[in-house]
């Protein structure tokens, strides 16, 4: 699903480069928009994100399927000068992951539902971005962006006392990321739209632990780390 997204994503970007190199209209759109110190807009996208696991013994992998989430906020830019600008990106994120475990990890004849897990998050997200662009050419310009992001996760059960033998995969409620993408700028007549790719990667272990220490769903886990892609579609 990440890969669809992205392959689509790119093919929309370099459609429109393409477009505005190769078209002989060379009238800017919003000439002067940049030269704001301040500047405002929200973004609608979609999202797939995935857990990255690390393991205590080498066992078989828990198997992590990703869903495609929505994503809505709102952007506030402070332009520094012609090629830096600082961003802050506020947004709720809604996705799901599916966690399926493999039998060995309970012996004998496990139910089929110890074995799947539904993660689902509702992110409350807080980046702080730098975005770095290239000069503008007629009616585009190329950028890349990176940073770090907090997030509160609306959905976290991290302080239920019943842990997976009682069916509750519980989950810690905030979480750090740095976030890496790209994007391009695009001057509408009215406004300026901007669609973008950026990949999130957590810093903390993101796993509340089962009361057991020998849980067959957490006692191997030594780190669960949230990562995921997001797209993004810009107005300003």
């Amino acid at each position: 699903m990440k890969k669809t997204l992205l392959i689509l994503s790119i093919i929309l970007l370099s459609q429109s480069v393409t477009a505005q190199l190769f078209s002989k209209e060379k009238i800017k759109n919003n000439e002067n928009f940049d030269k704001d110190r301040l500047s405002w807009g929200f973004y609608l996208g979609l999202n797939a994100y995935d857990f990255q696991f690390t393991y205590e013994q080498d066992l078989e992998d828990i198997l992590v399927e990703s869903t495609t989430g929505f994503n809505v906020g709102l952007i506030s830019n402070l332009r520094i000068n012609d090629y830096f600008d600082l961003r802050f990106e506020p947004g709720l994120y809604i996705t799901q992951r599916n966690l399926q475990y493999d039998p060995s990890y309970f012996g004998g004849s496990p139910n089929t539902a110890d074995l799947f897990r539904e993660v689902k998050s509702t992110y409350v997200h807080f980046p702080l971005l730098l975005k770095i662009s290239t000069k503008r050419v007629n009616n585009f310009k190329p950028f890349i962006v990176g940073g770090v992001s907090t997030a509160i996760n609306l959905s976290s059960n991290e302080e239920n006392p019943d842990d997976n033998s009682f069916g509750q995969f519980r989950t810690k409620r905030s979480v750090a990321f740095y976030e890496l993408g790209f994007g391009i700028d695009l001057y509408l007549y009215w406004f300026k739209f901007t669609p973008s790719i950026r990949g999130v990667f957590a810093f903390n272990d993101e796993l509340v632990r089962d009361n057991d220490p020998n849980s067959p769903w957490t006692g191997n886990v030594a780190s669960m780390k949230t990562r995921g892609v997001f797209i993004n579609f810009t107005f300003q």
